[in-house]
């Protein structure tokens, strides 16, 4: 029983490195690529949001907005953000296959007053598994169905 427990705590440290060490890919409408390890998020600009959860909880947390992601993959933003740019697409997905998508405009600051971030950190500290190291938090849903856990991948995608 002893080399149970030993093992499982084991399991434990090394699934919370990984976790620690997780980067996202981010991908551009005509196929740049950034690779984000979690020290790279931690050096842009943060500010603090609220995650709403079922049965009306909220956890205070510190994020990057995500059209600040998307701007280093080259996305539209602001005037530039019109015409065939209004039907591209987010999506992001998640280490257990969860994916979620967002109108390209619903990330931009000028579109919508809501904003749409990637957290790293919540309640105090770096976000840890299940919930990180990268949680998207979608401002301004009745439900919190596209602040997708763990967050792998973000790519802009034109139908």
């Amino acid at each position: 029983m002893r080399l149970a427990g030993i093992a499982l705590f084991a399991l434990t440290i090394v699934w919370g490195a990984v976790a620690a060490a997780q980067s996202v890919a981010v991908t551009g409408l005509t196929g740049q690529k950034l690779e984000l390890a979690a020290a790279d998020i931690a050096a842009l600009p943060h500010q603090p949001v609220t995650l709403q959860l079922e049965g009306g909880r909220s956890e205070p947390c510190e994020g990057v907005a995500l059209n600040v992601i998307l701007a280093k993959v080259g996305a539209p933003q602001g005037k530039a953000l019109r015409g065939p740019e209004m039907a591209d697409v987010v999506e992001v997905g998640a280490a257990d296959g969860y994916r979620v998508a967002l109108a390209l405009a619903e990330t931009d600051p000028v579109m919508r007053g809501d904003k749409v971030f990637l957290a790293d950190r919540c309640n105090g500290g770096p976000m840890t598994a299940p919930e990180g190291p990268f949680r998207l938090i979608v401002l301004g849903d009745g439900r919190p169905a596209r602040s997708a856990r763990q967050v792998t991948s973000i790519a802009i995608l034109r139908p």
